[in-house]
């Protein structure tokens, strides 16, 4: 799940994006409302969490225009302004959900969860194919009745391909779904991670396309 995290302040920023790497989130960072903007029409994320106080532009200026050209990706704020009329303000303007400084990162990262799994992809919080059952909420895995345990970046991995069946995913748009903006990646990173899950699961869950990308095999 790739994550564009809109904050200015640089430490909070740092601290925050290794948290959520930590959860789960391929994080992508940047500290204006411009580049925000620009990193949206681009390269869009799945989620988005924005800061109110910019050094360039409000953040509810950003929330205004990023809605008038994209209404789908849920955005996060995320602000020291907890007033009601701010938290209503930034509702009205599209945002999906709000919460105020100092915050807890497990609450964050269950609102960011609750988020995700209202994308439109993603159709309830628990994702099936076959005999597999991903759930969204708590990011366990079931093959049959048995649990099966995943790293983060192969549980990463399994949902884009479960939320995607039947299409064909390219290895960049895999590796956009793994690993944030300039994170360097091995050049068969990708390729281990397909190798563990079908170790796991079974040698022929993942089919590979020749010279295009993945798909999930399973019915």
């Amino acid at each position: 799940m790739r994550l564009l995290l809109v904050e200015d302040d640089t430490s909070l920023a740092a601290g925050l994006s290794l948290a959520l790497r930590n959860k789960g989130f391929a994080v992508n960072h940047v500290a204006r409302g411009d580049h925000a903007l620009l990193a949206v029409q681009t390269d869009p994320p799945d989620l988005i969490i924005l800061d109110l106080g910019l050094p360039d532009m409000d953040g509810l200026d950003v929330l205004r225009q990023l809605r008038n050209t994209n209404r789908t990706i849920p955005v996060l704020i995320l602000t020291a302004r907890d007033t009601t009329s701010e938290k209503i303000a930034g509702l009205d303007l599209g945002a999906d959900d709000y919460l105020a400084k100092p915050f807890d990162i497990d609450e964050l990262d269950a609102r960011l969860r609750a988020m995700s799994r209202r994308l439109g992809s993603a159709t309830g919080s628990i994702l099936t194919a076959g005999d597999l059952s991903l759930n969204l909420a708590t990011r366990e895995l079931t093959k049959g009745d048995q649990p099966v345990d995943l790293s983060r970046r192969e549980y990463a991995l399994l949902r884009a391909l479960m939320e995607n069946r039947g299409k064909v995913l390219t290895r960049e748009a895999l590796e956009g779904k793994l690993y944030a903006w300039g994170e360097e990646v091995a050049s068969n990173a990708l390729e281990v991670h397909i190798h563990h899950l079908r170790r796991k699961l079974s040698a022929d869950v993942i089919k590979t396309v020749r010279g295009i990308g993945y798909s999930l095999r399973l019915p």
